[in-house]
């Protein structure tokens, strides 16, 4: 069975961060197609605003930022939002991600906002994971 899952641009955020950790191990396999990533023209457009500010010049240059969104737009499985409903307490931003993860199947969103960790999402049929359980859950599937 194949695992599909939406990754909170934040994950990748934090990879290109630091080659260590969870979310790192997330963008490899995504990365390798361990699992099948969903993106959304909204969900790369975030990535690339976030990771060309200038604080992100030390990690990545805006050469690679460009690479990793355009590698991301042809790995990933490009799905549309379709219809946003508010989802996510406490932060609306996120209610697309919700709904991408819906509208495209995908079994799991992965992220580490409290926001979304903590939302009730029952009625969007989708598992909210932090990047912990999610690269935990590759681990054990990889066996």
């Amino acid at each position: 069975m194949t695992l599909r899952a939406v990754v909170d641009p934040n994950v990748f955020i934090s990879a290109q961060i630091s080659s260590l950790g969870h979310p790192a191990r997330i963008a490899r396999a995504a990365d390798k197609g361990i699992f099948e990533l969903v993106v959304s023209e909204r969900l790369l457009s975030e990535l690339h605003d976030v990771l060309m500010r200038p604080r992100f010049r030390r990690h990545m240059t805006e050469r690679e930022v460009e690479n990793l969104v355009e590698d991301l737009r042809e790995k990933g499985i490009n799905a549309e939002e379709g219809e946003i409903r508010r989802m996510v307490p406490g932060d609306p931003k996120d209610d697309y991600l919700v709904a991408l993860a819906c509208v495209s199947g995908a079994g799991y969103l992965v992220s580490g906002d409290p926001h979304l960790t903590a939302a009730s999402l029952d009625a969007a049929s989708v598992t909210v994971l932090t990047p912990r359980r999610f690269s935990e859950m590759l681990a054990e599937s990889d066996r």
